[in-house]
């Protein structure tokens, strides 16, 4: 079974990475899932936090679960009023 050694924001390649014991790499790209998944600023926003904060639970979210479903839940956008 391989053990997780890291996962760091790699800021030269935008890619969130982790490396295994194994020597195996998954590499993600943040702009990649931020273009297909966030739709407005704010969404963005909540990404960019957990990359930069917790690159652990940002790769966890992406590869385990719906970003979607969990922009829904944290971000709050008003939309203007006409």
């Amino acid at each position: 079974m391989k053990r997780l050694i890291s996962c760091e924001f790699n800021m030269d390649s935008a890619c969130v990475e982790l490396v295994y014991s194994d020597n195996s790499m998954i590499s993600i790209d943040c702009t990649a899932v931020e273009n297909e998944v966030a739709d407005n600023l704010y969404q963005r926003s909540e990404l960019d936090y957990l990359i930069y904060n917790d690159p652990l639970a940002y790769a966890d979210l992406i590869l385990n679960s719906d970003p979607q479903v969990y922009l829904r839940a944290v971000t709050e956008y008003k939309k203007p009023e006409d």
